[in-house]
Formats: C-alpha cells, sequence, structure tokens
C-alpha cells in the first residue's frame, strides 16, 4: 500500500492555482443519499477541466434564480454555490437532456424537470480550457449527467429539495 497521500491536481493538465491550498476540496449539499453526486461531479470536473461543478434547479417561470443543490468545489472552501444567471439557459420541461458548452466560462447541461422545477448541472471555473470538448469528453461529460439525472429523479432525490432549503 502506497503511503503518500492522492494529489487529484496531478490528473489536470495545469498546475495548480497557487493560491488554493494543494488538493482543496469542498462538497456543499452533499449529507445523506445526495453524497452520490460527488464522484460523477468530481468525474465531470475533470473531463471539463473545470474547477467546480453544481447541481441547480430553477422555478420553470421568469424570474430565473439558480437554487443550488449539490456543489462540489476543486478551487475553493467553502464551496461557491453562488450562480450567474446568464449561465442558466433558458430550457422548459419537455426539452431533451443536452450539453452547451461555453469554453472557458464552463458547461451547461440540461438535465430534465419535475414538479415545476428546472434542473441543471454546471461545470465552470476551469482557465485551463480554452477550446471546446473532444467528442469523447463530451460523450463522458452526458454520460455522466445521465448518472446525476437518474439520481435526482429515479432515487427522487429531486422532491427532497424542499426539505434540504427548509434546513438552511
Amino acid at each position: 500500500m502506497a503511503k503518500e497521500i492522492i494529489d487529484i491536481t496531478r490528473y489536470f493538465k495545469r498546475e495548480p492555482d497557487e493560491d488554493v491550498p494543494r488538493g482543496a476540496m469542498a462538497l456543499w449539499g452533499a449529507e445523506g443519499e445526495r453524497s452520490r453526486f460527488a464522484l460523477p461531479l468530481w468525474r465531470i470536473i475533470h473531463l471539463a477541466r473545470a474547477d467546480r461543478a453544481l447541481i441547480v434547479w430553477c422555478d420553470e417561470g421568469p424570474p430565473r434564480m439558480a437554487t443550488p443543490f449539490v456543489a462540489l468545489d476543486l478551487g475553493a472552501d467553502p464551496a461557491r454555490t453562488d450562480v450567474s444567471s446568464g449561465m442558466i439557459p433558458l430550457s422548459g420541461p419537455d426539452d431533451p437532456p443536452g450539453i452547451i458548452d461555453r469554453d472557458q466560462e464552463g458547461l451547461v447541461v440540461h438535465l430534465g424537470s419535475r414538479r415545476g422545477r428546472v434542473w441543471t448541472l454546471l461545470a465552470d471555473g476551469g482557465s485551463a480550457r480554452t477550446s471546446s470538448l473532444t467528442t469523447r469528453a463530451r460523450e463522458d461529460i452526458l454520460f455522466l449527467a445521465g448518472e446525476c439525472a437518474g439520481l435526482l429523479f429515479l432515487r427522487e432525490l429531486a422532491d427532497d429539495a424542499d426539505a434540504f432549503a427548509d434546513d438552511e
């Protein structure tokens, strides 16, 4: 058994930010069953060369205000949960899941909707990525986003969003 501590920054083809503590990782909103989002979010961060990934929901109608559901942040502790309203596309309840790649700004994946809420996955903060994702990375990210959607809708974790919001 190796005695060294695993340093996930070596999986990125860039140097870690000097002002971020080496190995910083903050998980927000992942109590109980929602801890199952940690691995797919971490893999999405790696594939997208981002610093953080979040799952957020918005009410179907305007105004489009994002409410964080779970976040994994490799660039700050505590995890950043703020979301620019410009990052959330105007997806409707009948829109199929899809990915919007905004290069350096990050990426957005529409996960689906349920009970008047539109669910979205965001990955951003990666200053190292200067070009669009490869086809392989897009496919892997969509697969992982499908895992997140399955947790939300098949395991009915999306239904617990109100209970979690009441605890804050």
